[in-house]
């Protein structure tokens, strides 16, 4: 049973949130304020975290810090009644994967945790595929419909980020740490050419990419299709 901590400081709101989310089968933990929250990460490592920016004694901001701080990697959605850009952006460059605007649908926000949970448990898998193409990692091999696509050892290592992250924002040192390393020096313009690059070996229209997408100030989210899509 997969554990979902959510911390939201309304206890109507909070609920409401554990019903659902028990509702569909998951184990819940809840949190009133961002203290809590923080010790119940910390301790129950849960599968997935719900967190409201505007918490008592620690705000959702600082407890997403906090979190992945620690090195610890399950997704996070922030809950956020401001709907403001600048809330929006500050929340992805701390390692929040994904944001919901209150007032919101239940319905979305349980799909939406469905879909990151169920690409988590794909996460460290050997082969990938989405679309007509299929990344094989142990043979450092990208095929469409049989036929290989040559990626430099750059554009493999990013492709393959973007497939152990899929639907995670990522920001730009997200992925010059991850594929060039933490010692190198790339800036921005650089990562930006290699996902250009990527996009038009991989992307049917490199300029309405279907599958790497451009997040606004933050960096770019990989969006596999869902199966049967």
């Amino acid at each position: 049973m997969e554990t979902v901590l959510i911390v939201e400081d309304d206890p109507t709101m909070l609920r409401g949130l554990k019903d659902n989310f028990e509702f569909k089968g998951y184990r819940v933990v809840t949190a009133a304020d961002g203290e809590e929250g923080l010790n119940a990460a910390l301790n129950e490592k849960p599968d997935l975290i719900i967190l409201d920016i505007m918490l008592p004694k620690i705000n959702g901001y600082e407890v997403c810090r906090l979190i992945r701080k620690e090195e610890l990697d399950m997704p996070i959605i922030m809950l956020t009644a401001k709907g403001e850009e600048s809330d929006i952006v500050l929340g992805l460059n701390l390692g929040a994967d994904d944001y919901v605007t209150k007032p919101f649908s239940i319905k979305e926000l349980l799909a939406r945790a469905a879909a990151f949970l169920r690409r988590s448990k794909q996460a460290e898998q050997d082969v990938y595929e989405f679309g007509d193409f299929r990344l094989d990692i142990p043979a450092r091999k990208l095929t469409c419909k049989g036929d290989e696509i040559k990626l430099s050892p750059k554009e493999f290592k990013l492709l393959e980020l973007f497939l152990k992250k899929p639907g995670r924002a990522l920001t730009r040192n997200d992925i010059l740490n991850a594929v060039w390393g933490y010692d190198c020096y790339v800036g921005p313009r650089s990562i930006d050419r290699f996902v250009t690059t990527l996009r038009n070996k991989i992307e049917p229209d490199p300029h309405n990419p279907i599958f790497i997408h451009t997040i606004r100030e933050i960096g770019y989210k990989f969006e596999p299709p869902e199966p049967n899509a």
